[in-house]
């Protein structure tokens, strides 16, 4: 899949326009606040129906407007010509894929898988448990549906069961915790399985870039521990009911999974240094590329937002040299930032100025 060419209107500074991109890297280079990240963000929103930067695109709507529109044109990897369009009105989002209205984003997602590195990835180390769970997620969403809908199902049956519990209503919690069992063990099986695969691809990229013999890996720590049947899981949520009723929150269950991050020595995130924190936290997203092509047997796109500034020359030209495994990408850099040895082959530069491009 390759964006061949993006079109604004009214979208945060950008000037409206439009941008071809039908190269497999786009490199856009500028001083902070002039518009590089928006663009970035104009693909995400294409590829996913939200922002990576905010909750409520709302935000997104140049100043004093009350419309934006983006639309995108593609070519998948079978050489079909897609249209993809994003439009925000009166708070309202429309979502408009080869003339015909998107009614679920998973939609988008199995089209343009997009992957994007930003400097919120530090949380995957240091955060709180719910920025790895999102990133798990995220990833094993990306190339299994039925991961998906079960999490999905198992969210809107924990929804529900919280509310039972608020409105202290007992006698449904019952109802609940068998479904809740059955897609939460859905969800479980799958993320005992995707780690022992991430695993097979995060520790030896850090190796390569960090020129160490540190050993990564990502434990992951079920919140139902022991528990595999659909009959155990709910005898075990029936046994914890008092003290669910008493927090008043469904207190077990895969929202409550924790993936941690280890070394030799223990946590990484009391171990690392900050600067090995921050490199193992880019290789998160390096891996998720190498990880989707691996299950998927497709290539992403990916979206490179000023992480690189974090490493050091050597480490930033290895990181470089391992990026692979993508179908296009999207690079922000600042004026006379050095990035790659050579300018790739099929690359496309520009300056970015005032929420105006121009091809170098």
């Amino acid at each position: 899949m390759r964006f061949k060419n993006l079109k604004y209107f009214n979208f945060r500074n950008l000037a409206n326009s439009s941008i071809d991109t039908d190269a497999e890297n786009i490199i856009l280079e500028g001083v902070n606040g002039q518009g590089k990240t928006n663009i970035l963000e104009s693909v995400y929103l294409l590829s996913y129906g939200s922002s990576f930067r905010t909750a409520n695109v709302r935000e997104a709507i140049t100043f004093n407007q009350e419309r934006m529109h983006i639309v995108g044109t593609a070519v998948d990897d079978d050489g079909q010509q897609r249209r993809i369009e994003y439009i925000n009105q009166d708070g309202k989002r429309r979502i408009i894929l080869d003339g015909k209205d998107v009614k679920d984003r998973k939609e988008l997602i199995y089209t343009f898988p997009v992957i994007v590195f930003s400097h919120e990835d530090i949380n995957f180390v240091k955060g709180e448990p719910e920025f790895r769970r999102r990133f798990f997620d995220q990833t094993f969403s990306l190339y299994n549906p039925s991961y998906l809908d079960s999490l999905r199902r198992y969210k809107t049956i924990l929804a529900q069961r919280n509310a039972a519990i608020k409105g202290d209503q007992k006698s449904l919690m019952g109802l609940y915790d068998g479904r809740l069992a059955k897609y939460g063990l859905e969800v479980l099986r799958e993320r005992e399985k995707g780690v022992a695969e991430f695993n097979e691809i995060f520790p030896v990229l850090y190796r390569q870039i960090s020129g160490t013999d540190t050993e990564l890996v990502i434990r992951y720590q079920p919140s139902w521990k022991e528990l595999r049947s659909e009959d155990e899981v709910t005898s075990y949520l029936e046994s914890t009911r008092d003290r669910d009723l008493r927090l008043m929150t469904t207190s077990s269950g895969i929202h409550r999974d924790r993936f941690l991050v280890y070394d030799e020595n223990g946590p990484f995130s009391q171990s690392g240094s900050t600067g090995q924190i921050r490199l193992a936290s880019i290789l998160f997203r390096l891996a998720e590329a190498r990880f989707f092509s691996r299950m998927s047997g497709k290539e992403p796109i990916l979206l490179v937002d000023d992480v690189l500034l974090e490493l050091d020359s050597a480490k930033r030209g290895a990181f470089l040299q391992l990026l692979d495994h993508y179908s296009q990408a999207f690079f922000t850099f600042l004026p006379e930032e050095k990035y790659f040895s050579r300018i790739k082959e099929s690359t496309l530069k520009y300056t970015v100025s005032g929420g105006r491009t121009e091809k170098c």
